[in-house]
């Protein structure tokens, strides 16, 4: 892990990409009702409100594997939100 400010921005472009995926989901199916799309957006939201919060947490004993296991925690979570977007469809 190359630092602190580089995990924030992974966090943000990838739960980024995830509601960028939504709403061209939304606008490609203006027909459809946008109650699950949003449920999906209200969920990355509090994924990354609670990753942030990991992130910026101080008493952490060792930093390396805590970073780590948000990362791990990152791909896990953005890959559950993504097949949720693939069902949409």
């Amino acid at each position: 892990m190359a630092s602190v400010k580089n995990l924030k921005k992974d966090i943000n472009n990838v739960l980024g990409d995830v509601i960028g995926a939504v709403c061209d989901w939304e606008l490609e199916n203006t027909d459809k009702d946008t109650k699950k799309s949003q449920a999906i957006i209200d969920e990355v939201i509090e994924t990354f409100d609670d990753l942030i919060a990991k992130v910026n947490a101080k008493d952490v004993d060792d930093s390396k594997a805590h970073f780590k296991a948000i990362n791990t925690e990152l791909e896990a979570k953005a890959n559950a939100l993504i097949d949720k977007v693939n069902k949409l469809k």
